[in-house]
């Protein structure tokens, strides 16, 4: 992690939101593309750019259930009078038979069949009376009517879905008309969060004064989920500095990316998150010059491998490398999985529910996106009038939670902005931005606000 420019504010040297995370962003490097099945590519991040192979249409076919005709054949056709023409033959969509239309005669034809050599136009069966041995058609038709041409909807060659794009239905379509059954993606990333506290309870269990259910970690992994990622919640961490470590190198085998909530505040004791990363020598913290979610940690812990290369007897298991690398002042940097993606990032956020995900919306979101090499996973910007006054610390930005109406162009703030308020976030549709160097805003000015999704 770069060395950021800080503020220095009321005594205390702040990061900006920007810096960091922008620091954030040059550490995440994207995850090796992996081939899959068209089935299972929606919603990842295309790797590749898909071209189309051969034409589409691949043949001239019909655009319509009708009659395939010359022009010449029914140039004087009216609703008054009417040109009889014989149906010679009838071609479905799927018939790959080779038909020829001759001069004075018509072909039935359905929608997406083949057109038959010679044809110029087709006559849409809604034009004559529909029959099957004769038909009577009553209106001519241009040259061209109703046939689509073949690469009238891609040349062969021409890119259809460009590298970066993440994968919706219309570009699944597209794909798949290509004729392509795997295309080359980012795998969806693997995020696993934990909660770190002694006074945390699993929900669904009593619990007694002193004590709270955790939140957070159901919280923060229900985002990831929503922000297409692979979610795995571990159990509660005690507040026990010997616990953290092992608690995290026990899950790194299986996480592209780490959350951690709790134990990264500023001084106490009890910051055994920040304590415990702190000794690897790979993890920053910071104060960042936001509000709520000002304690803010990153960095990236190599994932470790067993055997004599970690310095352990044979036998030794694997589980307890980092706690052994951080008493000898040692950073993880080997042994290490082979490759280059084998350095997880690891993001410690407050343990205050509203500053946790505040900072997972600001900072790990974008990161997710990064892991996938797309850049558009950081939350919509959009201009509203405030219906009410609002107030900030001088010197940090603001995201206070408020309802938007986007209808109206309006968003109204919500009381109770405290960062263990976590009912009043299950209120809140959107984040009002109040910038660093603004101290109040009234009602019917205009902020910028963060849509959440």
């Amino acid at each position: 992690m770069t060395v950021a420019h800080t503020n220095v504010v009321e005594g205390e040297s702040l990061t900006s939101v920007e810096e960091h995370l922008a620091d954030i962003l040059a550490t995440i490097r994207p995850l090796a593309a992996t081939e899959l099945s068209l089935g299972d590519a929606y919603g990842l991040v295309l790797a590749e750019d898909v071209t189309a192979a051969s034409p589409l249409p691949s043949f001239d076919n019909s655009a319509m259930d009708g009659y395939a005709v010359r022009v010449e054949d029914v140039a004087a056709a009216s609703q008054e009078n009417p040109v009889t023409l014989p149906v010679v033959a009838e071609v479905a969509a799927g018939d790959t038979g080779a038909y020829a239309l001759q001069p004075g005669t018509s072909i039935r034809i359905m929608t997406g069949a083949m057109v038959p050599h010679g044809t110029e136009a087709v006559v849409p069966v809604e034009w004559t009376d529909a029959g099957r041995a004769r038909v009577a058609i009553r209106a001519k038709v241009d040259f061209g009517a109703s046939v689509r041409l073949a690469g009238g909807d891609a040349k062969a060659g021409e890119v259809l879905v460009t590298k970066g794009t993440r994968l919706r239905p219309m570009h699944i379509a597209v794909i798949a008309a290509a004729g392509r059954g795997t295309i080359l993606v980012r795998p969806r990333p693997r995020v696993v969060v934990l909660s770190t506290g002694s006074e945390l309870a699993e929900p669904g269990t009593p619990i007694i004064p002193g004590r709270i259910w955790d939140s957070n970690s159901f919280m923060i992994a229900a985002a990831a989920r929503e922000a297409g990622c692979l979610a795995y919640r571990q159990a509660i961490v005690p507040d026990n500095p010997e616990q953290v470590l092992p608690a995290i190198e026990d899950q790194l085998v299986r996480a592209d990316l780490l959350v951690t909530t709790g134990g990264v505040s500023m001084g106490g004791e009890y910051d055994v998150v920040k304590a415990a990363l702190r000794q690897l020598g790979t993890i920053g913290f910071r104060k960042v010059a936001m509000q709520p979610g000002m304690p803010q940690g990153f960095g990236t812990v190599a994932v470790p491998i067993s055997g004599p290369a970690s310095g352990a007897a044979e036998d030794q298991a694997p589980a307890g490398l980092l706690s052994r690398l951080a008493d000898r002042g040692e950073v993880a940097e080997a042994p290490v999985r082979a490759g280059e993606h084998d350095r997880v990032p690891i993001f410690t956020l407050p343990g205050n529910p509203v500053s946790a995900y505040v900072s997972f919306q600001i900072f790990v979101r974008p990161a997710i996106g990064a892991l996938q090499a797309y850049d558009g996973l950081g939350l919509e910007m959009i201009r509203a009038e405030l219906t009410g006054p609002l107030r900030s610390p001088r010197g940090r930005r603001s995201f206070l939670r408020g309802v938007l109406d986007r209808p109206a162009g309006q968003v109204a703030p919500l009381t109770g902005q405290g960062s263990h308020q976590v009912a009043t976030l299950g209120k809140a549709n959107a984040l009002i931005i109040v910038p660093e160097g603004t101290a109040q805003m009234a009602a019917g000015e205009t902020a910028d606000v963060l849509v959440l999704p």
